[in-house]
């Protein structure tokens, strides 16, 4: 069954300076009008930085990626959806070294300027010579128009409804004319990630050193896209890029300036991460889960964690049910030591349980919450430590089943 397709959720986000894009149908895809190969593409050598999967099976365009970031003198990257060029040897590493070959050529580039990243199923090889010829055809067809960029982005997608799309101005450049940053990202399911997510790319007219694009990058992801989970299922192909091409036309980024490029980033990152959980597979709810109170960011990330990814706590939000109990027992087997008489829980604002008792509610009136609302907030008060996290997953309906056990058949 052909997936629905839905409007974006935002307007286009323009691309920063000296980028093009472009996407196409390959024929990766079974269905035509998706496409299934993006570039993205930089008129002069950019610095570039990565995050990846932490999975120990890694896909050949992880390993490639992981090998050459944190660098400089990159012009683009070249993206195929519809097979993931996962566990597929050592014909899945000279694949994506083609791919690669075949992108920077395609340009006019030298070799080792791109980097690669693949999506869709995992043990089959990819078919070359359909991929080498979308590329050369996808390099004429280059643009930094809307439509371009929706058709890039689209080129990501799998099992996504809607392209991911985030871009921002910040800063001011020496004339007084604004930075540019704008991301795509694609994601719907396999959304486990203790890195990043599925696919993403950042790209922004800026000037960065690689040592300030790698740790700002990590930084960002670690608070974003750590932080969101759809089914708890980290992919073999995680995998964030950062592509900075200095075009303003200032020097690396450094002191205030350097700043509200972060600041800049970890928005764009968390919209993108967001996003991803509203197109959760199947999804009629995002769930976002607020901890305060924790020992660390960590601890509250592992107690965020536990709620989001617990189906009980999932399906009963997908029924509108305000079972407060599965929230505070997935809270309570995180791992994660506090005192259960100091636990408080919130629902969309409405306190439900504190002193390790239930608190009296309007049942019906929370459950309409849930189910007039597209996010459902959990808020969990843990104790008064200074480490809190916010944490987005979607809800679990029949159609995520559905969905995946007829996914690859």
């Amino acid at each position: 069954m052909p997936i629905a397709e839905t409007p974006l959720s935002g307007p286009v986000p323009p691309l920063p300076r000296g980028f093009t894009v472009a996407g196409l149908h390959a024929g990766l895809k079974r269905n035509p009008t998706r496409e299934d190969i993006s570039l993205i593409i930089s008129d002069r050598p950019a610095t570039a930085a990565g995050v990846y999967t932490q999975n120990l099976v890694y896909a050949a365009p992880v390993a490639f990626d992981r090998a050459r970031t944190p660098g400089t003198g990159f012009r683009g990257i070249v993206i195929n959806s519809g097979n993931a060029n996962a566990c597929t040897g050592s014909q899945g590493e000279a694949d994506a070294e083609a791919m690669a070959a075949t992108t920077a050529a395609a340009i006019g580039s030298v070799a080792g300027s791109v980097l690669v990243m693949s999506t869709g199923i995992i043990g089959e090889f990819l078919p070359r010579e359909k991929i080498e010829t979308g590329i050369r055809d996808a390099a004429t067809q280059l643009g930094s128009d809307e439509a371009s960029i929706v058709r890039a982005a689209r080129g990501l997608m799998t099992t996504d409804t809607r392209p991911k799309l985030a871009g921002d101005a910040f800063g001011k450049t020496a004339a007084g004319e604004r930075y540019q940053l704008f991301g795509m990202a694609k994601g719907a399911a396999m959304i486990g990630p203790k890195m990043a997510t599925m696919l993403g790319v950042i790209l922004t007219d800026a000037a960065l050193t690689p040592a300030d694009a790698q740790r700002l990058l990590a930084e960002a992801t670690d608070l974003t896209f750590n932080c969101v989970s759809v089914d708890g299922h980290m992919s073999t192909n995680d995998t964030v890029l950062l592509l900075a091409n200095g075009a303003a036309g200032e020097p690396p980024l450094s002191g205030s300036s350097l700043d509200d490029f972060a600041a800049a980033l970890t928005k764009a990152c968390e919209t993108l991460a967001r996003e991803i959980a509203d197109d959760g597979e199947g999804a009629t709810h995002v769930i976002r889960v607020e901890v305060t109170g924790a020992d660390s960011r960590e601890a509250a990330r592992r107690v965020a964690r536990a709620v989001a990814d617990s189906p009980l706590v999932k399906t009963a939000v997908s029924g509108a049910d305000p079972n407060w109990g599965r929230i505070v027992s997935a809270a309570g087997y995180a791992g994660v030591a506090f005192e259960a008489a100091r636990l408080v829980l919130r629902l969309n604002g409405v306190e439900l349980f504190r002193n390790a008792s239930p608190v009296s509610f309007d049942a019906a009136a929370v459950s309409a919450s849930i189910r007039d609302n597209r996010e459902t907030l959990i808020e969990l008060e843990i104790g008064d430590g200074p480490g809190s996290i916010r944490f987005y997953s979607s809800d679990l309906t029949a159609e995520y089943v559905r969905l995946n056990a007829d996914y690859h058949t």
